[in-house]
């Protein structure tokens, strides 16, 4: 049952299907296309009309160790690569055209790797015409007669069909008319569009058998393609703005009331004829996405999909007008689908928006794949696993066909050459898996409850009417009128009573023979003047008979001389197809040398940019190389120089380390020979004298003659000044390090060091905040007292980003007892009461003596 107000669509939901219901297995057929070149290796060879073989290529065996094997694959029927389009045609698309015209759906894809045929396959080229130009001209070629005018059938927005009547249809068609069309602006560049005359020749035309003549036809189309998984309507006549050219709108999948899926919004355009239809076919694949890869110069970037819906409506009784019940109109569709070729970008070297594209031509391929999988599951296994229709539009769009709602066929394109033997040998195996998916056959169309033959009828009462009316005004029939008949009857006289009531009446019936004769007499006078009248007619005719005769005879010498003109024009316009026809070829030969030359014209644009950019790409490294290597020269010479540096540091530490050593045995020695001398002193004279110390100078000259170590060198600058300030009291930031481990002496005297930051351990933060760092370290002196030792020195940043410090400088810090005997004495010298008074006025700072820099390196943190 059909819900009023909608027509008749494909799918009854409605009604559900029994579980033993017959089911056909989806229809892959194979089609082989000849090689590019003859020197080409070839992996694919055709055993049978219904089997093939793929023989791995020998590059192939090599590199995997010879692992692929020969396989064979079968399918319903294999075509060679000497096939033609029309023995194609009559094996797959020929039967679905047939089922279109019985009301039943069909589905026709062709599935392959790109650069495999599959749009010369759906499409032809001028003399070989494809499947789908084939299928409009068998359409119209069944159906032309029984056409409905234009505008009967008209689409709603929700799938479904109403039918207006002949008043609306007339409005509509007139409205069509006065649209005014926009001429285009011609151009050189562009090609003319391909004619239908030229693809498909008068001797290849076909029709259908058994088709209901009892019934008006009407044919919609449309055209939309599924690109980056967006659905766009090739046939939409959108506003062309030049200045600020606006994308195309995608189109949205909806479900109408019975569950089927359709495109919201799409044009469907209703054509009369087959070179119609193909001129529309034409217009929107103009504006198919196209482009140039590095396996196909013309390489379909989207899944194209045309749609034919075939509308039918039974005639009423009287086979004259269409029944006015939309629950008695038929509606299928046959989609011829042209898949877009699965690709390897490895191989095509695509980028950007090729790449894009070619991501989601996959992917919608794959999702194919995965729905034909869980389909062959589910009737294999029993399962009842979830379809993935809704993952890709392709799938979503055609789930109905697969659901049981039409026939479905698959044509395998496969090119031979040994490149693809890989992604033939995928395709392969998806076709092989698809055989085993089967649909559910469409059920019959309901048979209207009229009688046959209505329209045949119909016109033979037509024609015999139309005969009648041309014959009226010929003597003989004059009588067949019947106002004429009854107009005859009135003139005669009137017939008197002729009741008899008495056996021995004797006036009723002379009476009646007296008025019967009288109309004997009147029909006798008529009949003469009848016969005076057509022989008088007959006269007339013959005159005219004569008259006619011999403008029939000029009018034959008239038509025997338009004959002979109209062979001479015949032959002309014969002359004039042929070299049109020859012009088209001329010119579609020119516009594929042009594109060819067009294609090679970028690819050595595109050669050339990438020979400059690679030149660019090595000139960038060889700069990059020099300044590498001055780099490493400059790392180089820098950490030549370090050693160097490091090393003239270590050479003059240990040369002032032996010179204080040397230093050290000369005061030894001195102090020796002051006791000495103070013993001998104090036996001999009274009074006390002061021994003088020895110069420095003859202190060296014995010492060089003592030892024979190397003479220090000369001191850069003055080495621990008597009384020289601290380096602390300056207006320097110091980093003040007291480590823990040190004893508080409890001392008057402390070293005071202002603008000091005070740390136990020294950190990266404290030391890039400061100038200045400082150590007090403690260590136990020769005379048993704790001495303090304040190491100094420079803070400065080094190259890598972290601190280090050079130490400058060193202050000795001891605490000593006055009433303590000294353990050493300084030689050559002896302590006055101001020398001792001056001693208890010093600080506790005993000696400050100074070190060549050293550094401490920190890493940064």
């Amino acid at each position: 049952m059909y819900r009023p107000g909608k027509c008749k669509t494909p799918r009854k939901p409605c009604i559900k299907k029994a579980s033993h219901a017959e089911k056909d297995p989806v229809g892959v057929y194979c089609r082989i296309r000849p090689l590019g070149a003859e020197n080409e290796e070839c992996c694919v060879e055709m055993i049978s009309n219904s089997t093939i073989q793929l023989h791995a290529p020998d590059g192939l065996k090599a590199n995997r160790n010879g692992e692929f094997k020969e396989t064979q694959y079968s399918f319903k029927k294999v075509f060679g690569i000497n096939t033609t389009q029309m023995e194609l045609f009559e094996e797959v698309a020929k039967p679905l055209v047939e089922d279109l015209i019985q009301c039943k759906n069909g589905l026709l894809f062709t599935y392959g790797v790109t650069g495999s045929g599959k749009t010369f396959t759906m499409t032809g080229s001028p003399g070989e015409g494809g499947l789908l130009p084939r299928s409009l001209d068998m359409l119209f070629n069944s159906i032309g007669p029984l056409q409905a005018k234009r505008f009967v059938f008209k689409p709603d927005d929700k799938n479904g069909i109403d039918i207006q009547n002949d008043i609306d249809a007339l409005l509509e068609r007139q409205k069509r008319d006065a649209q005014p069309t926009v001429p285009k602006t011609p151009s050189s560049r562009q090609k003319a569009d391909p004619e239908f005359a030229d693809m498909i020749s008068p001797q290849e035309a076909c029709k259908a058998e058994n088709v209901d003549e009892d019934c008006c036809y009407s044919i919609l189309v449309s055209y939309v393609e599924v690109y980056n998984n967006y659905i766009y309507d090739l046939l939409e006549d959108a506003p062309f703005d030049p200045i600020r050219p606006k994308a195309p709108q995608s189109k949205i999948l909806r479900e109408d009331q019975n569950h089927n899926m359709y495109v919201a919004g799409c044009t469907e355009v209703e054509v009369k004829s087959t070179e119609e239809a193909f001129e529309v076919f034409w217009k929107g694949q103009k504006k198919r996405r196209i482009a140039n890869t590095q396996l196909n110069r013309e390489s379909s970037r989207s899944h194209s999909v045309f749609t034919l819906k075939l509308i039918q409506a039974p005639l009423d009784a009287d086979g004259d007008h269409i029944l006015q019940d939309k629950n008695q109109v038929n509606v299928s569709q046959l989609c011829l689908v042209d898949l877009a070729g699965s690709e390897r970008t490895s191989r095509t070297r695509a980028e950007g928006s090729r790449l894009r594209e070619a991501g989601n031509i996959n992917q919608s391929l794959m999702t194919l794949r995965t729905c034909i999988e869980v389909l062959r599951e589910n009737q294999m296994c029993g399962t009842n696993k979830m379809v993935p229709y809704r993952d890709s539009k392709v799938t979503h769009l055609f789930k109905n066909y697969f659901d049981g709602e039409g026939k479905v066929k698959m044509i395998v394109c496969v090119n031979p050459k040994a490149d693809d033997y890989e992604e033939t040998m995928l395709v392969m195996r998806f076709a092989e898996m698809t055989q085993e998916v089967e649909v559910a056959r469409p059920v019959d169309r309901p048979i209207c409850g009229l009688a046959a033959g209505r329209r045949q009828k119909n016109q033979a009462f037509r024609d015999e009417l139309s005969r009648r009316l041309a014959d009226r005004g010929a003597p003989g029939n004059a009588l067949d009128d019947p106002a004429l008949l009854n107009q005859l009857i009135e003139s005669f006289p009137p017939l008197p009573p002729c009741e008899l009531v008495d056996p021995g009446d004797d006036q009723t019936l002379p009476r009646l023979i007296e008025v019967l004769e009288r109309r004997h007499r009147i029909r006798q006078l008529m009949a003469e003047q009848f016969n005076k009248t057509a022989n008088m007619l007959n006269s007339v005719v013959q005159q005219f008979d004569g008259q006619l005769g011999v403008k029939e005879n000029l009018i034959q010498d008239q038509q025997s001389k338009l004959c002979e003109r109209d062979k001479v024009i015949t032959n002309q316009k014969t002359e004039i197809e042929r070299l049109e026809k020859k012009s088209k070829t001329l010119e579609y030969k020119i516009d594929i040398l042009q594109k060819t030359t067009n294609m090679y014209e970028n690819d050595k644009h595109s050669l050339e940019r990438e020979l400059e950019a690679r030149a660019q790409k090595l000139q960038q490294e060889l700069v990059e190389r020099r300044r590498m290597e001055q780099r490493m020269q400059g790392m180089v010479t820098d950490t030549k120089l370090k050693w160097e540096k490091e090393c003239e540091r270590r050479v003059n530490a240990k040369q002032l380390e032996m010179q204080n050593k040397l230093w050290v045995k000369d005061e030894k020695l001195k102090q020796l020979k002051a006791i000495v001398s103070e013993s001998s002193s104090s036996s001999s004279a009274d009074r006390p004298q002061k021994p003088e110390r020895p110069s420095r100078d003859r202190d060296r000259h014995y010492g060089q003659k003592r030892s024979a170590s190397p003479s220090p060198l000369p001191p850069a600058r003055e080495i621990n000044p008597v009384h020289r300030r601290s380096h602390s009291a300056g207006g320097e930031k110091w980093v003040d390090h007291k480590p823990s481990s040190n004893v508080d002496l409890g001392t008057v005297m402390q070293p005071i060091i202002p603008n000091a930051i005070q740390v136990s351990s020294p950190s990266e933060k404290a030391l890039s905040k400061c100038h200045k760092y400082v150590l007090r370290h403690q260590e136990l002196a020769s005379d048993g007292e704790i001495a303090t030792k304040l190491i100094k020195g420079n803070v400065f940043r080094t190259r890598s980003g972290g601190q280090a410090v050079e130490f400058t400088d060193v202050e000795m810090l001891r605490q000593e007892c006055p009433s303590a005997p000294s353990r050493k004495r300084r030689s050559g010298s002896a302590e006055t009461p101001d020398n001792v008074e001056d001693q208890e006025n010093w600080a506790p700072v005993a000696s400050t003596s100074s070190a060549v820099g050293h550094q401490k390196r920190r890493k940064p943190q």
